[in-house]
């Protein structure tokens, strides 16, 4: 890991709009790319493939470790498991929940830490998450924390799962969001929580366009 090559950390809980934002910031940056999320969340995939228990800490350790994991830079972006792609899998609420419980294990975060780190290649990083600023990448320069109100989030989520013919709740997923927030600020294990240091947006009431610039400008783009 070079300390000089530039890090811009973007964390925020579920459904702030990072992963965009972050996505839309590292192809106007031409920096790599970190979707720390997609790490967890391929691994709950790994552990539920393979018949782990969700509470079986050590099992669930040694399938991080032999993972294979690998990413794209397509549109939409790939994650490749195995060689499979597993995008849309990723994204379900099961392998999300899934994701959030394994994420509060210290053995689980260790054994994925190193991994994250990797991706600080040259000429950048752009690293979205929940720890990115305070765990991951400390000494990084350029933090953010992305967030939006619960109820604004649920939305966005509805909506997403209404373009793709689901049908789910809207008063649900905003019970599920707001535990999840509960649980991952309340955890062990590098909890939910705003670096020092780090840039505070909200974007309930701001376009992506408008998040990404806001982004930009903590760089000095």
């Amino acid at each position: 890991m070079n300390p000089e090559i530039p890090v811009l950390t973007i964390d925020g809980p579920s459904g702030s709009g990072k992963g965009t934002a972050s996505r839309a910031v590292a192809q106007r940056l031409g920096w790599n790319f970190l979707d720390s999320g997609a790490i967890y969340r391929s691994l709950a995939v790994a552990v539920m493939r393979a018949g782990v228990a969700l509470d079986a800490v050590d099992a669930i350790v040694r399938v991080a470790a032999a993972m294979d994991l690998g990413f794209t830079a397509d549109d939409p972006p790939k994650v490749l498991l195995g060689g499979e792609n597993i995008a849309g899998e990723i994204h379900t609420e099961t392998c999300g929940n899934a994701a959030s419980r394994i994420a509060a294990y210290g053995p689980v975060r260790q054994a994925l830490l190193q991994k994250q780190r990797d991706f600080r290649r040259a000429p950048g990083l752009v690293a979205d998450g929940r720890d990115m600023g305070t765990v991951v990448f400390p000494e990084a320069v350029y933090k953010v924390f992305l967030t939006a109100s619960a109820g604004v989030r649920a939305l966005r989520r509805h909506k997403q799962l209404k373009e793709k013919g689901i049908d789910v709740s809207l008063d649900g997923l905003t019970r599920e969001i707001e535990e999840r927030d509960r649980r991952d600020r309340e955890r062990a294990e590098a909890p939910l929580a705003m670096a020092a240091g780090a840039v505070l947006i909200d974007s309930s009431d701001m376009t992506i366009d408008e998040v990404v610039a806001r982004c930009l400008a903590v760089v000095g783009i």
